[in-house]
């Protein structure tokens, strides 16, 4: 492997072995390291230590030192290997510092491509599947000037303004990584097969999934924080109020990040989330020169260096951002309807239900029959 920080030795198969073990999502993983020390020192724990860790059940606790695996770790690398992949993780330098530095960041990526130039600076551009030509042109000018400018163009190669971003980027010889909401081996959507191929030879492609992960709805809101997490700043381009992107600003402020808006027509259905940003506090985006000035953002290091880098710890309520918090503080032990949840928390519903889909993938919250939750 390269890229290696100096005395860290990675043993992979364990590492691997922990992610495929089921009911192991970011937050429990980080803190069954954070208790034990290391993924193998996990592996080899009897299930009542295991259990004895703050978020762990005694089934899951019993699954994991039983050796329950969703795939095996060996032929799974292996399948990395044979479609040009590999595993980066939080402990390997080429991990990108700004995504250490946020709450609750992937243990593993699965990578495809070179990230090591988004290290230097990067910017996420979101924005509508459904465009408009406007739209469209916003986002090509701005990831053009970007790219030209040496920044790497971020965004979750979704159709619409996600895809004209990424060609943008690589039509005017910059870097631009793509955040998958499924694995690394599934194409989506489908059309934009060949332009993942030209990504992780020009830029990169990555997942936090594991292999044969299909494009499922609540993967979107967990793979949005990762897009953002990689960014000194998130660009809306243009946004409904229903809009996944307006999820992914949301993380993009929890996790300290400037966030752009690009305004667009008066009455125009897909910049009704962009106008509703603007009201709201982000800033208005007339072209990159907004991003590219001296001032306009924090350096990546300085960024990383502000929010204490290298992080492997098992974070306490008190740690999550705070929508998530608020919508935790509102389950309890005992079931709580999720209709409850939206009412007691006052946030969006597209809001609420991302925020839940996150806290249940990180083993904070679970969902019972009838759109119940409890807290774990």
């Amino acid at each position: 492997m390269d890229h290696l920080a100096p005395g860290e030795s990675v043993n992979l198969i364990a590492w691997l072995s922990l992610r495929l073990a089921p009911g192991i999502g970011s937050v429990r993983f980080t803190r069954l390291v954070e208790a034990l020390g290391s993924p193998e020192a996990v592996l080899a724990a009897p299930w009542q230590q295991l259990a004895s860790i703050k978020g762990i059940p005694q089934p899951l606790a019993q699954s994991i030192a039983g050796g329950e695996l969703s795939a095996k770790p060996e032929a799974e690398l292996q399948r990395l290997q044979d479609m040009g992949a590999r595993v980066v993780t939080l402990l390997h330098s080429e991990y990108p510092p700004l995504l250490k530095s946020v709450f609750a960041p992937p243990p593993l990526l699965f990578v495809r491509g070179d990230l090591l130039p988004c290290h230097q600076g990067a910017v996420a551009m979101v924005g509508s599947r459904s465009y408009s030509p406007y739209g469209r042109r916003v986002a090509e000018e701005v990831a053009r000037d970007l790219a030209q400018a040496g920044k790497s163009v971020v965004s979750g190669l979704a159709r619409g303004i996600d895809t004209s971003a990424h060609q943008a980027a690589l039509k005017a010889g910059g870097h631009t990584v793509g955040v998958l909401g499924c694995g690394l081996d599934v194409a989506y959507p489908p059309e934009n097969r060949e332009l993942i191929e030209e990504m992780a030879q020009k830029g990169a492609v990555l997942s936090e999934f594991l292999l044969g992960t299909p494009p499922a709805a609540g993967n979107f809101p967990v793979r949005n924080r990762v897009i953002s997490g990689l960014a000194q700043a998130v660009v809306v381009v243009e946004a409904g109020r229903k809009s996944g992107s307006l999820i992914t600003a949301r993380h993009a402020l929890d996790q300290g990040r400037e966030v752009f808006a690009v305004p667009g027509p008066v009455g125009s259905p897909q910049s009704e989330g962009c106008h509703d940003l603007i009201r709201q506090g982000a800033r208005l985006l007339s072209s990159a020169v907004d991003l590219l000035e001296p001032g306009a953002l924090l350096s990546a290091s300085a960024m990383a260096a502000a929010v204490g880098g290298a992080a492997l710890a098992g974070p306490d309520a008190m740690d999550l951002p705070p929508d998530w918090r608020k919508v935790l503080e509102i389950t309890s032990a005992d079931p709580v309807h999720v209709d409850l949840i939206m009412r007691e928390s006052g946030l969006k519903p597209q809001e609420v239900t991302a925020i839940l889909v996150s806290l249940e993938m990180e083993g904070l919250v679970e969902q019972r029959p009838g759109k119940y939750y409890v807290r774990l």
